[in-house]
């Protein structure tokens, strides 16, 4: 296993791991919320990073995607809290997550050209990925509010695509 594909499995394992941490309860919405929107301030941070060191045409024009998706997701996410009155809850998930996001940039930071793109771009296939079982599985299921539980699956939808597009950037790098 290459050292990139090592750190999108520790970062996998973390999320997984994370997760688990809410335990047999089911997180709340407040927690959700929380959850959903800190995993899209993860991947802003991961594309201004990306947008910044990457050379190559593909890779930035994905990064540039996912910095306007992920801003327009999280400003209705900030919008229907507000709406609804909700004040998201920090919890064990979205702080293993922004743990595991440092860790990522930092080891990111370390490498550059060809290196870095694979890198990168692999990282968002496997986050993306993650992320999208985590809404399938537990995030969506888990929501009690009808408008949430929709925004998040308008989310998932377009993450979904995301994944697609990181996976198709990917297969271009090797």
């Amino acid at each position: 296993m290459t050292k990139n594909l090592k750190a999108a499995a520790t970062a996998i394992a973390l999320f997984i791991g994370a997760t688990g941490a809410l335990g047999a309860d089911k997180p709340t919405d407040q927690q959700i919320a929380h959850i959903a929107y800190t995993a899209g301030v993860l991947d802003i941070e991961a594309a201004k990073q990306a947008i910044a060191m990457s050379k190559n045409k593909a890779v930035v024009e994905f990064a540039e995607t996912m910095l306007r998706d992920h801003e327009a997701v999280n400003s209705q996410a900030l919008d229907l809290v507000k709406k609804l009155n909700v004040t998201p809850e920090d919890n064990d998930t979205s702080k293993a997550l922004s743990q595991a996001a440092e860790t990522k940039r930092q080891e990111l930071a370390k490498l550059s050209g060809a290196e870095f793109d694979r890198a990168y771009v692999e990282h968002e296939v496997a986050y993306h990925k993650q992320v999208n079982g985590a809404l399938e599985t537990m995030l969506i299921p888990a929501a009690q509010n009808g408008e949430l539980k929709s925004l998040l699956e308008t989310g998932l939808k377009l993450f979904q695509g995301h994944q697609q597009h990181a996976e198709h950037v990917a297969a271009e790098l090797k």
